[in-house]
């Protein structure tokens, strides 16, 4: 049986959702070399020890072992993405996806206490780009996922020894921030619950970690000329942060993932060497209220440039990280939020798989 699937590539986290299953699984798109691991106590959950290795025809250093998510936050030779990365070539993030898809794939059955072999899971799936990369790079991106892949559990807990051969038979790519809408816009069978969404000029502040797009959908169509993509996102102010922090009380936090983990949680008190303390909120503030400032103000262009935008929805997740900030920033100018806006994405990708999925016969 094919299984369709939602992927979010993200440049902070993988998402993926999964026809019939209730939560997304969501994992740091952060990766550090595999070794093996000196295991005093196994985590409680996989996700928490993803050790792989990942066989791609499609990668350009293949059968390689890797610590993946929450395992590699803390690792000191971790690698984040960073601006000059483009998910659609990037092997970091084909690795973390292909890693995400093999773990929906088991998570949900019994675990055996030991390999059983090879287990083979077909899908269809969908996914997306930014804007701007989407015209030179959907295609590209399309091929590097669809095909034969296979993930490696070493000494994840629960899943030792386990192998999953990824039977990926069809990638949709769509536009990110525009498959969010049309998760808004429709319910779960792809009937339209929302005619105002539906049916109206709509325009999208998407917010990702290395990229800010600005879809404008007209009746579900995206506006080819109105359209566009800002290469920065929320990762250039978390590493400020990280800087300044260093630099002002000589903490530093190992990765990004690690950090913006700290801000969703409110945790802004961090320990120093000794007893002492220190309140990382004052830097936070900063230049979260500066990254919100220039998010208005374009916007703000966009919207004077389309005027027949009927309403700016603010999605993604550094909107959730920010949406205090830009509320005032926004002043009298109205700007519409959701709840989960992170996951929007991933729940209108697996909603455009079904619905291509639906117009042809499934591949033999």
């Amino acid at each position: 049986m094919i299984r369709i699937a939602g992927i979010d590539v993200g440049n902070d986290s993988v998402k993926v959702v999964v026809d019939g299953s209730q939560r997304p699984i969501i994992i740091p798109s952060i990766v550090s070399p595999g070794y093996d691991r000196h295991v005093l106590q196994e985590e409680d959950s996989p996700l928490k020890a993803l050790d792989v290795r990942v066989y791609s025809p499609k990668l350009k250093r293949n059968n390689q072992r890797y610590f993946v998510g929450l395992l590699a936050m803390e690792d000191q030779d971790n690698s984040e993405l960073e601006e000059t990365d483009n998910k659609a070539t990037s092997d970091q993030s084909l690795v973390v996806a292909l890693t995400a898809l093999a773990y929906a794939a088991l998570s949900g059955q019994a675990y055996p206490t030991a390999g059983t072999g090879i287990e083979e899971v077909e899908y269809i799936i969908g996914t997306g780009l930014p804007v701007r990369s989407y015209v030179a790079f959907h295609q590209a991106f399309e091929e590097r996922l669809t095909g034969e892949h296979e993930v490696t559990f070493l000494s994840t807990p629960e899943l030792r020894g386990r192998t999953v051969r990824l039977q990926i038979r069809r990638t949709i790519v769509s536009v990110e921030g525009a498959a969010a809408l049309f998760h808004l816009a429709t319910n779960d069978t792809l009937q339209v619950r929302n005619e105002e969404l539906h049916n109206g000029c709509i325009g999208i502040c998407e917010i990702g970690a290395l990229t800010t797009d600005f879809p404008v959908v007209k009746r579900m169509n995206i506006d080819n000329q109105f359209s566009t993509g800002e290469q920065f996102g929320l990762a250039t102010y978390l590493d400020s942060i990280i800087r300044d922090v260093e630099d002002q009380f000589g903490y530093r936090f190992p990765s990004r993932t690690k950090l913006i983990g700290r801000i969703r949680n409110r945790e802004f008190v961090i320990q120093r060497v000794g007893e002492g303390q220190a309140d990382i909120r004052p830097i936070v503030d900063m230049y979260f209220s500066r990254a919100a400032q220039k998010l208005v103000d374009l916007i703000r262009k966009r919207w004077k440039k389309y005027p027949d935008i009927e309403c700016f929805y603010v999605l993604g997740g550094g909107a959730a990280a920010l949406k205090s900030y830009l509320i005032d920033a926004a002043g009298s100018m109205r700007l519409r939020f959701e709840e989960n806006s992170e996951i929007l994405n991933v729940q209108g990708y697996l909603k455009l798989a079904k619905n291509k999925a639906g117009q042809q016969p499934n591949p033999a």
